[in-house]
């Protein structure tokens, strides 16, 4: 659990801390009256290379095994985060500084697009069957540690430095905590054997002794269906992800005017409150089932995403109030990710179908949607949008949750999709 969820806490850590620095990377990277868009955009450039990297990584990790590329994608990830840290600015060099900013953020979306679907299927095929939502919860708990760190190191920073030392040097150092934290994800990791779900099936060499190429050929042509359900299911998790997570600083200072001390404050109190009910809520999916969580989740969103957003721009108090119902609404889908996506996929294939299909969606909807909302309220005066581009999304999520068979309880073993009443044997 552990050597899973620290992957996805260092890459987490990484979007908070951009997130809670987006004032000081626009000064440093991105000067002019287009600023704020530019350091959106260097958010979402991060996710064009993620469908990359699930193609290249997906039949990798399949074929050789879990751990050894997990190993390298959370090396690659931390390293990049840290890099950032030590990047000269647009002053010292001119526009190689965004250049070379983009870069790494492209090295980070390339290294993610193997390192998110790897860790939650590692943690799906050791996790028991019947309690895999309480153990993949805490996959998605490590995300929003990661995040709500981040934020938290930026905000003690603001209070601890100065306006001109954060400026100038400050919003440096939360990046170059991320190689600590990838040392000790890649000791963790190395320290594991794959899984032994992975190993029983490898042990078919009709299963493993196939060329990368032929082994993502097979995925797309045999398991298109679940990919597809799940490619509209992370629209609905992704645009509300990122629009809750990594544009809501954003939003709530330069739209709704908070200071930017106060906005990361609604958004810590928010996180923490989902980072606590996360295992609470995937152990309540194992006796519930997935279905059930996603739906109360997604027309919840649908129902409350307008009146929260309204609620929001009345002042900090009901900010706060209105961030923490929408986070909470949103916690029955993030906790139940690495409990219902590897499910969809017999072994063979769990690594690259949930890759493929998970960042193809991310790259489309979720990592853009920070840049989405940016453009259209600064270009409209529409405040409520980023609430209707939730809305929009949880239909789509509805749609696709329609096709999804329930696995809950299911076993995920063997060279067969997932399904009740087809348990292999054992």
């Amino acid at each position: 659990m552990a050597a899973s969820a620290i992957g996805n806490a260092t890459e987490w850590f990484d979007y908070g801390v951009y997130a809670a620095t987006t004032t000081y990377l626009t000064q440093a990277f991105f000067p002019g009256s287009l600023g704020t868009v530019g350091t959106m955009l260097g958010f979402a450039v991060s996710f064009v290379l993620r469908p990359l990297g699930g193609f290249v990584w997906g039949p990798i990790g399949d074929r050789v095994g879990r751990k050894h590329v997990l190993a390298l994608t959370i090396l690659l990830i931390s390293a990049a985060t840290a890099l950032i840290g030590v990047l000269p600015t647009h002053a010292t060099i001119g526009v190689w500084a965004p250049v070379l900013l983009i870069t790494l953020r492209v090295v980070q979306g390339f290294s993610t697009g193997g390192e998110y679907g790897g860790a939650a299927t590692f943690m799906a095929e050791y996790a028991p069957d019947r309690k895999r939502g309480r153990y993949g919860s805490f996959l998605e708990f490590g995300t929003m540690a990661g995040f709500a760190s981040g934020t938290a190191i930026v905000l003690l920073l603001t209070v601890l430095l100065s306006d001109d030392q954060m400026a100038s040097w400050g919003w440096r150092l939360p990046f170059l905590l991320a190689l600590p934290l990838g040392l000790v994800g890649l000791y963790l990791r190395s320290r594991l054997g794959d899984s032994p779900v992975f190993t029983e099936v490898a042990a078919d060499s009709d299963q493993t002794n196939v060329s990368m190429w032929a082994s993502l050929r097979r995925t797309l042509t045999r398991y298109w269906r679940p990919i597809l359900i799940m490619f509209g299911m992370v629209v609905a998790l992704n645009i509300s992800n990122y629009t809750l997570l990594a544009y809501m600083p954003d939003y709530l200072k330069n739209t709704i005017g908070l200071s930017e001390d106060g906005g990361a404050v609604v958004v810590l109190i928010g996180q923490v409150a989902m980072m606590l009910l996360i295992p609470v809520f995937g152990a309540w999916s194992d006796r519930t089932g997935r279905k059930p969580m996603w739906w109360a989740s997604l027309v919840g969103l649908f129902v409350f995403a307008v009146p929260m957003f309204w609620l929001m721009g009345r002042g900090f108090a009901w900010a706060v109030v209105g961030f923490v119902v929408l986070g909470l609404l949103y916690i029955p889908q993030l906790s139940t990710i690495s409990a219902t996506f590897p499910a969809m996929f017999p072994t063979q294939a769990r690594y690259a179908g949930f890759a493929i299909a998970y960042n193809t969606s991310t790259a489309m909807f979720g990592g853009t949607a920070p840049l989405v909302n940016e453009a259209v309220v600064d270009g409209t005066g529409w405040r409520l949008f980023p609430a209707c581009y939730m809305m929009a999304a949880c239909v789509i999520g509805m749609v696709a949750l329609l096709f999804l068979r329930e696995t809950a309880g299911v076993s995920i073993r063997g060279t067969t999709t997932p399904k009740r009443g087809a348990e292999p044997p054992r």
